[in-house]
């Protein structure tokens, strides 16, 4: 008998929360029974433990109260047509960039409907994503392979990811074709498995190039080998997308059914003379509070091609990024943004409201940050971009934002999202708007020597998707 009382003795002094015991860096027998004693299981939180366990929590958290104040009327809207999706890929910001371009061709020349070819796009994409890669290993062949910078880029040697200018670099140097000279393929639909084929592909062709580096080979000689490399990544890119049309024939018909006359052309002639959108006049604004604003910012190792520069920005407050991108959009001009998808998104309703989720209500915390530290934390990231195609004014100020989307028509309103103006406050982190609509003070940033940041700082994940 006094064995056992001595037992529950023990028990009891292990589960009694000590509060004048030493705070200590594990988790020690006290601070668990505190924690312990901590939550009470009151009929709320066993509703609350029910509930979760057997539901999406998203589907719980979801504010009826919120969601039910959307609708899909705008007091101002541009006519765009059409929808696409880039279904299992990362190529949002390419879809971004060619759907503004293919609405002009629409208007043009009166089309119900039309798409400019991602593939096409994707696999110069690819190719100078390679080119690049093996380009920075040789340029960092001398460095440990545990440096920062060389760890980076191997994490990720030819991702789907991309930024503004790529889309800007690329459609100048490649051109564009329509969609039906050059379709989707199962790999550029699903890049998974080809980027796994391709990532390990560049990561062994890294290996040979370090390895003759430490043969002291020449730079020459690392360039030539890199040139023989980059055949087996061509072979590779054909093989998944097909080989990109270097001429084709182009003609339209129109909504009222007039046909129009044939003409030859090659990708670069028909981004120049069918098209006619100059890309380069358009500027890459930011709204980036972790570095002072109204300055100009540039990424190290962030170059789109080999032989271009690093991308950079003008870091605006939030208020003016949005200023601009209204000015733009209430001139008829879509504006490309890049914005943080994962916070009070409802995907299949194509809503991006702030306050969406109650989360904080249904599980008792508190989740509130401040936009600067979401950033700083890495909370917060663009990792995806899309295009702005309306708004609805209320009392002279913007109150919700209509999105073009590339996820398809069966999400939101035939693929349109509807966002809340608070929404685009705290998630919205950059624009892209022609730059005759920047003030002369902001336009003249331009031309200020941009500020370089370390490609770990969060900028570039904040800015690249």
């Amino acid at each position: 008998m006094i064995r056992f009382l001595a037992a529950i003795l023990v028990v009891v002094t292990l589960l009694t929360p000590s509060f004048a015991a030493e705070p200590s860096p594990g988790l020690s027998q006290q601070q668990i029974a505190s924690l312990v004693a901590s939550l009470k299981m009151d009929a709320r939180t066993i509703a609350a433990t029910n509930a979760v366990s057997n539901n999406d929590i998203r589907d719980l958290a979801l504010s009826r109260r919120v969601a039910a104040v959307n609708d899909d009327v705008f007091s101002f809207s541009l006519p765009v047509k059409g929808m696409t999706d880039q279904e299992s890929s990362g190529r949002c910001w390419m879809f971004a960039g060619l759907n503004i371009l293919r609405q002009s061709v629409i208007k043009k020349y009166e089309l119900d409907d039309f798409e400019l070819s991602q593939s096409y796009l994707a696999f110069w994409d690819k190719l100078e994503k390679a080119n690049t890669f093996l380009e920075y290993v040789i340029e960092l062949r001398d460095r440990d392979i545990l440096d920062r910078e060389l760890c980076f880029l191997l994490d990720d040697p030819i991702g789907d990811g991309g930024y503004w200018p790529w889309v800007v670099d690329l459609v100048q140097k490649y051109g564009v074709v329509p969609k039906k000279f050059m379709g989707e393929t199962k790999s550029s639909a699903n890049t998974s498995r080809m980027d796994y084929i391709l990532t390990s592909l560049l990561r062994r062709d890294a290996c040979e190039l370090r390895r003759m580096a430490t043969e002291k080979k020449s730079v020459e000689g690392l360039r030539g080998e890199k040139n023989k490399m980059l055949e087996g990544v061509f072979r590779v890119l054909v093989i998944n997308y097909g080989q990109p049309p270097s001429e084709f024939v182009w003609r339209t018909e129109s909504d009222s059914g007039t046909v129009s006359e044939p003409v030859t052309c090659t990708p670069q002639s028909f981004y120049r003379d069918i098209i006619g959108v100059d890309l380069a006049d358009y500027v890459s604004l930011a709204n980036y509070p972790l570095h002072p604003l109204n300055r100009r910012y540039s990424v190290n190792l962030t170059h789109g091609m080999a032989d271009g520069k690093d991308f950079s920005f003008i870091n605006l407050s939030d208020q003016s990024i949005k200023s601009y991108a209204l000015k733009a959009l209430l001139d008829s001009s879509l504006v490309w943004f890049g914005a943080d998808m994962g916070h009070d998104v409802h995907g299949k309703k194509g809503l991006m409201i702030s306050g969406l989720y109650d989360y904080e209500e249904l599980f008792g915390v508190q989740l509130d940050m401040t936009k600067e530290d979401r950033l700083d934390y890495r909370h917060s990231a663009s990792n995806h971009s899309m295009v702005l195609t309306g708004v609805d004014m209320a009392d002279g100020k913007p109150s919700r934002w209509r999105v073009e989307n590339s996820w398809g028509k069966d999400r939101g309103d035939d693929g349109y999202f509807t966002m809340s103006d608070g929404w685009f406050d705290e998630y919205v982190l950059n624009v892209v708007v022609p730059r005759t609509y920047l003030a002369p003070e902001v336009a003249a940033l331009e031309k200020q020597t941009p500020t370089p940041l370390p490609v770990w700082d969060p900028a570039w994940k904040a800015l690249r998707w």
